[in-house]
């Protein structure tokens, strides 16, 4: 049996480690919250709803095959089956040469996907964003869709890239800016500078199609 004061001794250091947890819980909730204000813009709404209505793919079909032969061994690492990857890629090229918007350099479409997911079409974080381009999941409510349409590929790809091309528009073509947007961290350079990174990487086939489009292009470091 044990003593009194090692009864008490117990029940203090389960009350700590509870207390302790408490914390933990309540600064998780913090970040969370603070997250959770991205993509919260009213405007959003419009401009996510037209990127879903007009889903069309209008693109070069020599760019097209370019893009393909350049982008899927790449995408052999990250993503196991062909299927997917064809699928991750087809998207990411239609919509940034959408008829009628600013193109988008497909090359920071997989940069952010990269880092926001890691080409995790499952991935959910800690403030419910969901998966390829971690889209926040007040979207598909908003737009009478189902939450799981999220992690399709083509639907969580055309919200992300609606979303991206709006902050970009309002910051005047500023990645760093619009990234940070993006990800709820406007004044700060650790996200945009990860992305930037990574899209030096993957932005060989940027500017296919340039050629017969007369559009204003991003550039890695164009702010």
């Amino acid at each position: 049996m044990r003593s009194p004061s090692s009864a008490r001794g117990s029940r203090a250091e389960s009350q700590s480690t509870a207390f302790a947890w408490l914390i933990a819980g309540l600064v998780a909730l913090a970040c969370a919250g603070a997250r959770a204000e991205k993509q919260t813009e009213p405007e959003l709404k419009s401009v996510v709803s037209r990127a879903i209505a007009h889903a069309e793919c209008f693109t070069d079909r020599h760019d097209s095959a370019v893009w393909y032969r350049m982008m899927e061994p790449r995408l052999q690492r990250i993503v196991r089956t062909e299927a997917e990857r064809l699928e991750i890629l087809k998207f990411v090229y239609c919509e940034a040469h959408r008829s009628g918007e600013a193109r988008l350099p497909p090359g920071l479409i997989m940069a952010v996907i990269e880092v926001e997911s890691r080409f995790d079409r499952w991935a959910v974080s800690r403030a419910g964003a969901v998966g390829l381009m971690q889209v926040m999941p007040f979207w598909p409510e908003e737009l009478g869709m189902r939450r799981y349409e999220l992690t399709r590929v083509g639907p969580n790809i055309r919200m992300g890239c609606a979303i991206l091309r709006h902050y970009l528009r309002i910051e005047r073509n500023s990645v760093t800016r619009a990234l940070a947007r993006y990800n709820g961290s406007l004044g700060q350079r650790e996200y945009p500078d990860r992305v930037i990174n990574r899209w030096t990487r993957w932005n060989g086939a940027d500017d296919l199609g340039l050629g017969a489009r007369n559009q204003a292009v991003v550039k890695p470091f164009g702010d």
